[in-house]
């Protein structure tokens, strides 16, 4: 019998004065049975940063042809392509080709750190292709505010983001390891 998702609820209500993006998303998130809270929270995070009325969830880990998450226009083409882990170059390109902007949020640890400086030269020539890095113990900070039904405000001022719940405040700090070109 194959396992089933875990279905968590989200309501963020978003204060983003980098972009001047003020909103309340209700989310539903499904935890694939493979998949860590570490991970999961982090696909929260991306959607908080990129929050906007037409980003959506994926299919994610169920299919290998989509991101965690994207926005599509009225025409059906991919604006923004959010990918998260240590993909191979060729996924990175085909994200690049597909979308108008690309990014990945790398979150391995250790792993992230000997996979980055081999493929970085790779990718120089992907001029739509963001990559950061998040540290390890920041997610673990974020795995402390899982809830099956979780109320969250998430702040973002000054490219640093607070994520809140009613005990806890963390701070969500992004390293930059590639920027895009635009």
């Amino acid at each position: 019998m194959a396992l089933k998702a875990t279905i968590y609820k989200a309501d963020l209500n978003i204060a983003d004065m980098d972009r001047g993006y003020y909103a309340s998303h209700n989310l539903t998130i499904a935890q694939h049975p493979s998949e860590t809270l570490e991970r999961m929270m982090l696909r929260l995070v991306a959607f908080a940063r990129h929050a906007s009325e037409t980003l959506t969830f994926t299919k994610g880990l169920c299919a290998d042809d989509e991101p965690e998450l994207w926005q599509k226009n009225y025409a059906d083409e991919i604006e923004l392509w959010v990918d998260l882990g240590e993909p191979d170059e060729k996924r990175l390109k085909k994200a690049s080709a597909r979308a108008e902007q690309a990014v990945l949020y790398s979150y391995g640890g250790r792993a992230a750190e000997v996979w980055w400086p081999q493929i970085a030269g790779k990718l120089d020539r992907l001029d739509n292709l963001e990559v950061w890095s998040i540290a390890p113990a920041t997610l673990a900070e974020l795995v402390e505010l899982v809830e099956r039904s979780m109320q969250l405000t998430v702040t973002v001022q000054d490219g640093q983001m607070w994520i809140a719940d009613t005990d806890r405040n963390v701070l969500v700090e992004f390293e930059r390891l590639k920027e895009a070109k635009h």
